[in-house]
């Protein structure tokens, strides 16, 4: 399957929520939350769509992180269930991880639900690493949340590495 990516904005809210509420039957952000990280320049949120139907949202993910912040923060992702299992997921938490490497973060974290093991294994096969638990963070269903974190290497050239060999 083909998909693209583009930044959302406001006009995408109602295809972000309808997705979202779909997704998060009890722990839904609500419209009002989603569109203040919409209009928020710290944060960055992605759509994916069919270029056939480029007006139908198969997905979404957000980054809350402030130009020059240390740290970044994976706010919400989100696959329709006809889009998963394509590598989506994993395309989106790497542009969103890109976006905060530009930003200046040497680090994000997520919080992914305890009873959510697809998630957690896209996140650990990225690189996240657990570094705590919330306990019943997740309302109202009083799920904990595993809070992971990755440390975001800084690009460089192999030219630049004064111990290592090149080889055209």
């Amino acid at each position: 399957m083909t998909w693209q990516l583009r930044r959302a904005h406001a006009d995408d809210l109602a295809a972000i929520m309808a997705l979202e509420t779909s997704t998060f039957d009890s722990d839904a952000w609500s419209a009002t939350m989603m569109l203040r990280d919409l209009n928020d320049s710290a944060c960055y949120y992605l759509v994916a769509f069919s270029p056939e139907q480029p007006d139908t949202v198969v997905a979404y993910a957000g980054l809350l992180a402030p130009k020059g912040a240390a740290e970044g923060d994976i706010q919400t992702i989100a696959v329709a269930p006809a889009a998963r299992a394509h590598g989506l997921g994993r395309t989106l938490m790497q542009a969103l991880m890109n976006e905060a490497r530009k930003r200046g973060a040497g680090q994000i974290f997520l919080e992914v639900r305890a009873d959510n093991p697809t998630a957690q294994r896209l996140y650990e096969r990225l690189g996240y690493v657990d570094v705590g638990v919330r306990r019943g963070y997740y309302q109202p269903d009083n799920v904990d949340a595993r809070v992971m974190r990755l440390t975001i290497a800084t690009p460089h050239s192999a030219l630049t590495q004064p111990d290592q060999e090149v080889h055209p």
